[in-house]
Protein backbone atom coordinates (compact mmCIF):
# COMPACT_ATOMS: atom_id res chain seq x y z
CA UNK A 1 0.00 0.00 0.00
CA UNK A 2 1.13 3.55 -0.75
CA UNK A 3 2.48 6.00 1.82
CA UNK A 4 3.47 9.67 1.57
CA UNK A 5 6.22 10.21 4.12
CA UNK A 6 5.97 13.58 5.86
CA UNK A 7 8.89 15.98 5.82
CA UNK A 8 10.82 16.46 9.07
CA UNK A 9 9.39 19.96 9.58
CA UNK A 10 5.89 18.48 9.57
CA UNK A 11 6.60 15.80 12.17
CA UNK A 12 8.77 17.99 14.39
CA UNK A 13 6.99 21.34 14.16
CA UNK A 14 3.59 21.39 12.41
CA UNK A 15 2.12 18.19 13.86
CA UNK A 16 2.85 19.12 17.51
CA UNK A 17 1.52 22.63 16.86
CA UNK A 18 -1.67 21.25 15.27
CA UNK A 19 -2.24 18.90 18.22
CA UNK A 20 -2.06 21.84 20.66
CA UNK A 21 -4.62 23.79 18.66
CA UNK A 22 -8.32 23.22 18.09
CA UNK A 23 -8.29 25.02 14.75
CA UNK A 24 -9.74 23.09 11.81
CA UNK A 25 -11.19 20.61 14.34
CA UNK A 26 -7.81 18.92 14.69
CA UNK A 27 -7.74 16.22 17.38
CA UNK A 28 -4.91 14.13 18.73
CA UNK A 29 -5.12 10.40 18.07
CA UNK A 30 -3.05 8.34 20.48
CA UNK A 31 -2.33 4.66 19.88
CA UNK A 32 0.05 2.10 21.39
CA UNK A 33 3.01 1.38 19.14
CA UNK A 34 3.33 -2.17 17.86
CA UNK A 35 6.99 -2.61 18.78
CA UNK A 36 7.49 -0.32 21.75
CA UNK A 37 5.88 0.60 25.03
CA UNK A 38 5.23 4.28 24.38
CA UNK A 39 2.26 5.72 22.56
CA UNK A 40 2.26 7.38 19.16
CA UNK A 41 0.40 10.66 18.77
CA UNK A 42 -0.75 12.11 15.46
CA UNK A 43 -3.05 14.95 14.45
CA UNK A 44 -6.29 13.89 12.77
CA UNK A 45 -9.53 15.56 11.73
CA UNK A 46 -12.33 13.24 12.85
CA UNK A 47 -15.50 13.05 10.81
CA UNK A 48 -18.98 12.49 12.21
CA UNK A 49 -21.27 10.98 9.60
CA UNK A 50 -24.60 9.21 10.00
CA UNK A 51 -24.13 8.94 13.77
CA UNK A 52 -20.66 7.38 13.51
CA UNK A 53 -17.17 8.77 14.04
CA UNK A 54 -14.36 8.15 11.55
CA UNK A 55 -10.67 8.97 11.08
CA UNK A 56 -9.00 8.89 7.68
CA UNK A 57 -5.32 8.55 6.87
CA UNK A 58 -4.51 11.28 4.37
CA UNK A 59 -1.00 9.96 3.74
CA UNK A 60 -1.84 6.30 3.23
CA UNK A 61 -0.39 3.39 5.16
CA UNK A 62 1.65 5.17 7.83
CA UNK A 63 2.89 3.80 11.13
CA UNK A 64 -0.14 5.08 13.01
CA UNK A 65 -2.41 3.06 10.69
CA UNK A 66 -0.42 -0.11 11.34
CA UNK A 67 -0.47 0.63 15.07
CA UNK A 68 -4.27 1.11 15.08
CA UNK A 69 -4.74 -2.17 13.24
CA UNK A 70 -2.56 -3.96 15.79
CA UNK A 71 -4.02 -2.30 18.90
CA UNK A 72 -7.67 -1.98 17.91
CA UNK A 73 -8.04 0.71 20.59
CA UNK A 74 -7.23 4.43 20.36
CA UNK A 75 -7.55 7.56 22.43
CA UNK A 76 -8.93 10.64 20.70
CA UNK A 77 -9.24 14.14 22.07
CA UNK A 78 -8.26 17.76 22.27
CA UNK A 79 -6.42 19.78 24.88
CA UNK A 80 -5.69 16.74 27.07
CA UNK A 81 -9.30 15.51 27.27
CA UNK A 82 -9.29 12.08 25.69
CA UNK A 83 -11.88 9.37 25.17
CA UNK A 84 -11.19 5.72 24.39
CA UNK A 85 -12.52 4.12 21.21
CA UNK A 86 -12.48 0.73 19.56
CA UNK A 87 -11.19 1.18 16.00
CA UNK A 88 -12.53 -0.92 13.13
CA UNK A 89 -11.11 -0.51 9.65
CA UNK A 90 -13.65 0.31 6.96
CA UNK A 91 -13.23 -1.92 3.88
CA UNK A 92 -11.91 -0.02 0.84
CA UNK A 93 -15.10 -0.59 -1.14
CA UNK A 94 -17.16 1.10 1.62
CA UNK A 95 -15.01 4.24 2.02
CA UNK A 96 -16.24 6.40 -0.87
CA UNK A 97 -18.99 8.32 0.96
CA UNK A 98 -16.86 8.73 4.08
CA UNK A 99 -13.89 10.02 2.11
CA UNK A 100 -16.05 12.42 0.08
CA UNK A 101 -17.48 13.89 3.31
CA UNK A 102 -14.02 13.96 4.91
CA UNK A 103 -12.50 15.86 1.99
CA UNK A 104 -15.36 18.36 2.09
CA UNK A 105 -14.81 18.90 5.83
CA UNK A 106 -11.00 19.02 5.78
CA UNK A 107 -10.92 21.23 2.70
CA UNK A 108 -8.01 22.16 0.54
CA UNK A 109 -5.53 21.19 3.26
CA UNK A 110 -5.87 17.56 2.18
CA UNK A 111 -6.40 17.86 -1.58
CA UNK A 112 -2.70 17.43 -2.38
CA UNK A 113 -2.68 14.01 -0.76
CA UNK A 114 -5.49 12.84 -3.04
CA UNK A 115 -3.68 14.14 -6.13
CA UNK A 116 -0.79 11.83 -5.20
CA UNK A 117 -2.91 8.96 -3.80
CA UNK A 118 -6.23 9.17 -5.67
CA UNK A 119 -7.78 5.79 -4.82
CA UNK A 120 -10.02 5.33 -1.78
CA UNK A 121 -8.06 2.14 -1.08
CA UNK A 122 -4.95 4.34 -0.54
CA UNK A 123 -6.55 6.02 2.49
CA UNK A 124 -7.13 3.64 5.41
CA UNK A 125 -10.27 4.68 7.25
CA UNK A 126 -11.35 3.63 10.73
CA UNK A 127 -14.74 3.74 12.41
CA UNK A 128 -14.38 4.68 16.08
CA UNK A 129 -16.84 3.27 18.59
CA UNK A 130 -16.77 4.60 22.17
CA UNK A 131 -15.46 2.08 24.67
CA UNK A 132 -17.75 1.58 27.62
CA UNK A 133 -16.10 2.44 30.89
CA UNK A 134 -16.66 0.02 33.76
CA UNK A 135 -19.17 1.30 36.32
Amino acid sequence: MAYLKPRAIETRFWNPLAMRSTMWDVHTLEVARRNAGEAQRVPVIPLEQDGSLFVVSTRGEGDWVKNVRAAGIVQLGQKGKFETYAATEVPADERSGIITAYRKKAGREVNGYWRKLPADADHPTFKLTPELTPS
